[in-house]
């Protein structure tokens, strides 16, 4: 039934979290701060673009921005991975007609001056792999190439749809596979970046197996023990944007923390048609694993130059959140958009409006499956807490969650109310906004349970987030502050003493 005014509904952020990528319309005190306010809880750095001290005062501001608004804002660092471009050409390009003969050579310059014109590439490994009969597609296909021969340092190309290339215009080869490396020297050095800076989780692009995923792990590992953080952790989100990937979906979920859906490149290399229903199986097979999943490019892409999305985006962004996205994502809407802040707000809306409905719908929980097959009592008790919310009519769920683990585990059982997650990490803070559902609040280690449970009343209801007799769910562990210690479960109303883990539990 139609409702008048759901407005009156949105006590919380949307469950759905939103990420912002930086760039120049976004990267100020002002915009960083308002694009906070606004719902972002995780900002990207790209680095394909920009240097990295341009990337080192994003960094700063938007720690120094969420500190004076009391936010434990992460940051992800996307990895550019080996993008194939075309190599130099004049600055107005050249036109390739249909029917044309072009020959792709291992060269970085390229030469027009004669026919057949020579293009040049930034990974010359293509044309040793490349073989005749597989495509080549120019900034995301606007031109059409067939390869009709290899001739050892060359491949000579027939353009089957004509068009205008640039200087630096990607290419891709979706029919063929390719030996190159996953990560290049320009990521290693932003890797080791990313530890001295502190961000707080990595994206890899153009994953093609679990090994390449792994690869960047051990690299992670090693960058911080020679650096002095060995206790550092940093997730890794896996970009699935090549058919490889979606074939080796299975491993890569394992050896991975999350996916991120970039369909930007997975339109380019997969027929558009099957994008919807590739977008569909990857996020079912994100929650099997229990693994958080972004789904990313063109969510609002008329709002790089428009104040309002098309009918069309909204209905994206909501089929997103209706099939249980973790999180949606922004990129040229705030990086180089007119409307930076606009476009967040709209997404949140969206986000608040699709959750109301969801959320008057019947539910079943929905714990990953994989996790029911590992028999981890934590995973047990979060879904023991499902079931309990559900019945008390609970407004939240508050769990202390040193590391981000139990937080893990509730967010993945599809729980329609917020859940607090409390600790005294702040990285682990700003790693679980990645989380859906999932706020972290970040406080030192409580003397014991009382205090906690107190400290926490008082933190909600100073925050406008619960009222006193509001009843919740207590997740805890004693003692508290140790990571991987999950084992008590109370119904608890705020400010109330006669409620929650009784103490002499603990004792």
């Amino acid at each position: 039934m139609y409702d008048p005014d759901p407005q009156q509904h949105f006590d919380y952020p949307p469950l759905t979290k939103i990420i912002a990528t930086i760039g120049p319309a976004s990267s100020s005190v002002e915009v960083i701060g308002k694009l906070i306010e606004a719902g972002v809880g995780l900002f990207r750095l790209n680095f394909s673009h920009g240097a990295p001290e341009h990337h080192a005062r994003a960094v700063q501001t938007i720690r120094e921005v969420a500190a004076a608004l009391g936010t434990n804002t992460g940051i992800i660092g996307d990895l550019q991975g080996p993008k194939i471009r075309v190599g130099t050409l004049p600055d107005e390009g050249v036109q390739l007609p249909t029917g044309t003969v072009v020959h792709i050579t291992r060269e970085a310059v390229c030469d027009i001056s004669k026919s057949p014109y020579l293009l040049g590439t930034t990974c010359p490994a293509i044309v040793s792999d490349a073989q005749p009969g597989e495509r080549v597609l120019i900034n995301d296909g606007a031109v059409r190439m067939l390869i009709v021969e290899s001739r050892g340092d060359t491949l000579a190309c027939t353009v089957t749809h004509g068009g205008l290339v640039t200087s630096r215009k990607g290419i891709n080869l979706p029919d063929s596979i390719l030996s190159i490396q996953a990560m290049t020297d320009a990521d290693w050095r932003y890797v080791q970046w990313a530890v001295e800076h502190d961000v707080d989780l990595l994206a890899l692009s153009f994953v093609r197996t679990a090994d390449d995923v792994s690869e960047l792990k051990s690299g992670i590992a090693s960058v911080c023990e020679r650096v002095g953080r060995s206790n550092m952790r940093m997730p890794v989100i896996a970009k699935i944007e090549l058919p490889r990937a979606v074939e080796n979906i299975e491993e890569i979920l394992d050896a991975a923390d999350g996916i991120m859906i970039a369909r930007g490149d997975l339109g380019v290399e997969i027929d558009l048609a099957r994008v919807p229903v590739i977008q569909k199986q990857l996020m079912e097979r994100s929650d099997h694993h229990g693994k958080p999943c972004i789904v990313a490019t063109q969510m609002l892409e008329s709002m790089i130059n428009s104040p309002i999305p098309t009918r069309a985006e909204a209905s994206d962004v909501a089929g997103a959140i209706f099939d249980g996205t973790d999180a949606v994502m922004l990129s040229g809407e705030t990086a180089v958009g007119q409307y930076p802040v606009v476009a967040v707000e709209h997404m949140r809306r969206i986000a608040q409006y699709t959750e109301y409905h969801l959320g008057k719908l019947p539910q079943r929980t929905s714990a990953p499956q994989k996790l029911i097959e590992t028999r981890y009592r934590t995973a047990a008790l979060a879904h023991g807490v499902w079931t309990v919310a559900k019945d008390i009519g609970a407004r939240f769920v508050v769990v202390w969650s040193q590391q981000g683990g139990g937080a893990r585990y509730l967010s993945q059982n599809n729980f329609r109310i917020p859940i607090f997650a409390v600790t005294s990490n702040e990285r682990a803070a700003r790693r679980m906004q990645l989380l859906r559902g999932v706020t972290p609040i970040l406080i030192s280690v409580p003397d014991g349970i009382e205090q906690f449970t107190h400290q926490i009343d008082q933190y909600l209801i100073g925050h406008d987030l619960a009222e006193v007799g509001d009843l919740c769910v207590l997740v805890t562990g004693q003692p508290l502050g140790l990571e991987a210690v999950t084992n008590a479960l109370a119904i608890h109303a705020v400010g109330s003493a006669d409620t929650g883990i009784p103490a002499e539990r603990h004792r």
